[in-house]
């Protein structure tokens, strides 16, 4: 197994070290830890794809699993918040229905023919957003958590909720075109 992949898979390890200390208020500084835990994690994002292109280590493996781990590291956070009350329902729920239909439509491509379908530029926009949206609250958690930061609590919870709106657009655009380049794949089906 090559290192991209390895990054990969490490990302998919921290998912549940990501969840237990957002869970679990008990853990002291239990939003620090989760924070970090996300943004290392996002990081291997980044690293597993450049190292991947700059030393042709592509594999049909890291095309799949790579995006695949995304979807798992991004709606874990979500439902994460969505459980603290720090998501709006209707985007969680949006943006995990695109992501079924996204890995249903690379489940197809697979099955007829074997191909297995990179994420393009829109998708890749997405899942930018997405953890850029949850860095910010991780943060703001971080600032109240440390500091025993109280003030502004209403313009962090609405610029994150406007984040989280763009976010999802983004995954609604990008699901769209997926499925606009993908539809031969699902009436071949039929």
């Amino acid at each position: 197994m090559n290192l991209p992949n390895k990054l990969t898979l490490f990302r998919v390890f921290l998912i549940p070290v990501f969840v237990v200390f957002v869970l679990y208020p008990q853990i002291p500084y239990n939003f620090v830890w989760a924070f970090l835990v996300f943004v290392a994690a996002a990081l291997t994002d980044r690293w597993d794809g450049k190292i991947a292109r700059s030393r042709n280590l592509i594999t049909n493996f890291g095309k799949f699993l790579d995006p695949l781990a995304d979807k798992m590291l991004v709606i874990s956070a979500l439902v994460c918040f969505l459980q603290l009350g720090f998501a709006d329902v209707w985007c969680v729920l949006i943006i995990i229905a695109r992501e079924l239909m996204v890995t249903s439509i690379r489940l197809l491509a697979l099955e007829s023919g074997g191909t297995v379908i990179a994420a393009n530029k829109w998708g890749k926009a997405k899942t930018v957003s997405q953890m850029i949206t949850i860095i910010f609250i991780l943060f703001f958690k971080n600032l109240r958590q440390i500091f025993m930061f109280t003030g502004g609590t209403a313009l962090i919870t609405s610029i994150g909720n406007v984040l989280l709106w763009i976010a999802t657009a983004l995954t609604v655009i990008s699901g769209g075109i997926y499925l606009k380049e993908n539809i031969h794949l699902i009436n071949a089906a039929k």
